[in-house]
């Protein structure tokens, strides 16, 4: 039965998450509300840490890590093959379809539309993890929210810095202040 649920969810996943692997962030989000057994809040937070921080797309990392964590190997490729599925199948169709419509304006429109909605949805997860790291069990976690300003105000104020090492910084201060 946890293959069929895994499978369920992460197809569902894959199949709504329109514009990447971040959006597959609500569906997750709502996976540890439904199903804690599976992983909590801040478990997802960990996981997109991790998934973040290793090669590859973080959509399918945490698939990956969730099915693994729930259902070891099996529930690990379960996870991530039901992610990709969808895809695959749409994108087989959309690029027989799309050739044949590329000029239309609708296409566009709708492309278009497609990305701010995209964005609101991932900045509510955004939010919503925010909160729960930083504030959890209503609790002010100061160090963290210190830990992110300092490391907002390094990438912004030396532009040059590359990336690697603010994710460095932040990962240093995570592992010592916890």
């Amino acid at each position: 039965m946890i293959f069929l649920q895994l499978f369920w969810e992460f197809f569902r996943s894959g199949l709504l998450a329109v514009g990447g692997g971040l959006a597959t962030l609500p569906f997750l989000y709502q996976m540890c509300t439904t199903h804690p057994d599976w992983f909590t809040s801040a478990t997802l937070a960990d996981m997109i840490a991790i998934s973040e921080s290793t090669p590859g797309p973080i959509g399918i990392n945490m698939a990956t890590y969730a099915g693994f964590s729930v259902a070891g190997l099996a529930g690990g490729l379960l996870a991530t093959f039901a992610l990709v599925l969808p895809s695959l199948i749409i994108i087989l169709i959309v690029a027989r379809v799309y050739t044949k419509f590329r000029q239309s304006a609708l296409v566009n429109d709708v492309f278009t539309c497609l990305r701010p909605v995209v964005t609101g949805v991932i900045a509510c997860v955004l939010v919503n993890l925010s909160l729960s790291s930083m504030y959890p069990g209503g609790a002010v976690q100061w160090y963290g929210i210190g830990v992110f300003a300092f490391c907002t105000a390094l990438a912004f104020t030396f532009k040059r810095l590359h990336p690697i090492f603010i994710i460095l910084i932040g990962a240093a201060a995570g592992v010592f202040l916890l």
